[in-house]
């Protein structure tokens, strides 16, 4: 644990879902609903400071909430991040992106294209995070 990093010290987020080694939290994006990450459980910067049977069970995780997202939400895109700019902890951001949303099709992290934001309904939201919390990677 490192005691100046958010992600060592805080869930992050909304827990919906973790085992020993990582975690699924609800990001909390208004305008990018359903926009979750996964986060390392143990404080590492990069993908390649875990060993192979590590990466591999990481990105089984990140799968499983991308599917479970598609298959709840059916974006028109997923978009998948694992950047640690500005919180150097290993974290994948699983962003589901439509035509219509304040950024697309660049980046969210890039100015806005239109000051809309895509909704979805709130039941719709609870269904992804019952089926998050039952996932099995």
């Amino acid at each position: 644990m490192v005691l100046d990093c958010p992600l060592c010290t805080a869930v992050g987020g909304e827990l919906i879902w973790q085992n020993e080694f990582a975690r699924v939290i609800f990001a909390d994006e208004a305008a990018y609903p359903g926009f979750c990450r996964v986060v390392l459980n143990r404080h590492v910067a990069e993908m390649t400071d875990l060993n192979a049977n590590e990466r591999v069970e990481l990105m089984n995780i990140v799968w499983a909430v991308e599917k479970t997202i598609r298959s709840t939400l059916n974006p028109d895109k997923i978009n998948l991040a694992c950047l640690g700019n500005m919180v150097p902890h290993l974290h994948w951001h699983i962003i589901p992106r439509w035509t219509n949303d304040q950024h697309f099709p660049a980046p969210i992290w890039a100015e806005a294209a239109r000051q809309t934001s895509h909704t979805v309904d709130e039941t719709v939201l609870m269904q992804l995070k019952q089926q998050l919390a039952q996932l099995q990677p």
